[in-house]
């Protein structure tokens, strides 16, 4: 049984501007993200990781950096999806802009492409599952951790739990929680914590 420990990473100026979409924009930990990455390292200071991998952006691999003490490993699978024309912006300004965009996000994701030009939720759910499938051939026990974003993590989990990728919203991940699952060729997909900031 392979666990992971999935992370959000900590907090950014655009994350604390009213949730401004960061996407592929590699925007920089604040203070407070920085502090939120040092909290999870203590969260965490008694498990022991096999290896640690996060997302090409800054953001993410220096949660994970501070979080694990560890080298990380970038891999591009785990970058936040491409929100085409709502990068660098806020929810309510892209939807007074286009409201039929979000209602066809937020209807059927799977087909639609974000933001009119980005990626489809078929589209990330499909690099992130390569990305564990062959993690678990590489490591078939242990603990990994693994840091990446909002929108990837909420998608892949509601595929991993049989939900419509409609209801990804209803899965929170806040800045520097710490979502755990286990991964098994033989058994089921398996959620343990999701979005913790207590002692595991």
């Amino acid at each position: 049984m392979l666990n992971i420990y999935l992370l959000r990473h900590g907090q950014t100026a655009w994350n604390a501007d009213n949730n401004r979409y960061c996407g592929r924009s590699d925007i920089a930990l604040t203070a407070e993200g920085i502090s939120q990455a040092e909290a999870v390292r203590e969260q965490l200071k008694g498990i022991s990781f096999s290896a640690v991998y996060s997302s090409p952006l800054d953001r993410a691999y220096k949660t994970a950096a501070i979080a694990s003490g560890m080298d990380v490993t970038r891999d591009d699978r785990l970058i936040e999806a491409d929100f085409g024309k709502w990068e660098n912006k806020t929810k309510e300004e892209f939807i007074a802009e286009d409201p039929q965009l979000w209602d066809n996000w937020i209807n059927d994701p799977g087909s639609h492409p974000a933001g009119g030009t980005g990626e489809t939720g078929h589209e990330i759910v499909t690099r992130v599952e390569q990305f564990f499938q062959e993690l678990l051939q590489q490591h078939s026990s242990g603990n990994i951790l693994v840091a990446a974003h909002n929108g990837v993590n909420r998608l892949y989990l509601a595929y991993k739990l049989g939900m419509p990728l409609k209801n990804y919203r209803m899965l929170v991940q806040d800045n520097a929680a710490v979502t755990v699952f286990s991964l098994s060729a033989n058994e089921p997909f398996t959620l343990q914590h999701l979005n913790a900031k207590f002692h595991l």
